[in-house]
């Protein structure tokens, strides 16, 4: 059955920022008064929700005084400019061509936990912002991943039924939203800073089936997604 859906996650599927913001916070922290490093904060960024981080930081660090997440983050942005001087090389090109190629298959929508003018901004710099059908930021949604509310939010709002989409993923957390919302979960392996596992084990013992490949996998089996998804990973 031909999908009704594809929702993307943003950061580390298609733009490779995750590394970037890392050093952004870590500096935010220390120009804060916290002591911290990038070893510490890089598990706390990968494939969370930008409000969920944000608490992660005043929890842990209580130094840095109080203010709220959209405070923090136009804060945040200063550091990170720094650090993002060349936006295009951040584009992943195999899961830019697979967003292209889906798209002409369903609609197709952007689920990510960075701020909604940020996921716009970024689905500009990939080319990819006439094929997008929806975007939902931090904020938009009820919880953060692993919780499935930013994936049932979308199919929702794209009236399509959360069996029928799939899911593009990089992150554990991301992989785990979409099968609890009982979506096809596409993982994409891309060596990341911080090894994923996926869930695997979980996943293949529940009714939601998903693949891991590669962002070239994905990119070069776009028509045949649907036979394929049902794959443990995609062919070679």
């Amino acid at each position: 059955m031909k999908p009704a859906a594809f929702l993307f996650d943003l950061d580390g599927t298609l733009v490779d920022t995750e590394d970037l913001w890392t050093k952004a916070i870590v500096d935010f922290v220390v120009s804060r008064g916290g002591r911290t490093t990038y070893e510490e904060i890089l598990p706390t960024v990968i494939g969370r929700n930008w409000l969920d981080i944000d608490r992660s930081l005043h929890e842990r660090f209580p130094e840095i005084g109080e203010s709220s997440a959209m405070e923090d983050a136009v804060e945040l942005r200063r550091f990170y400019d720094v650090y993002a001087t060349n936006p295009s090389s951040m584009r992943i090109d195999g899961s830019i061509a697979f967003f292209r190629a889906v798209s002409e298959i369903a609609p197709c929508a952007i689920v990510s936990g960075s701020p909604h003018d940020d996921v716009v901004a970024a689905a500009k710099l990939c080319g990819i912002d006439d094929r997008l059908s929806l975007v939902l930021g931090a904020g938009e949604y009820d919880a953060g991943k692993p919780s499935p509310s930013g994936f049932l939010k979308a199919a929702e709002l794209l009236k399509v039924a959360p069996a029928d989409c799939v899911v593009v993923e990089d992150s554990t957390v991301g992989v785990k939203a979409g099968v609890a919302a009982g979506m096809k979960v596409i993982a994409l392996d891309r060596a990341a800073l911080v090894p994923q596992t996926y869930g695997g084990e979980r996943a293949e013992g529940a009714h939601t089936p998903f693949a891991v490949a590669s962002s070239r996998d994905v990119r070069q089996h776009a028509r045949e997604l649907p036979s394929h998804i049902r794959a443990r990973r995609l062919p070679r």
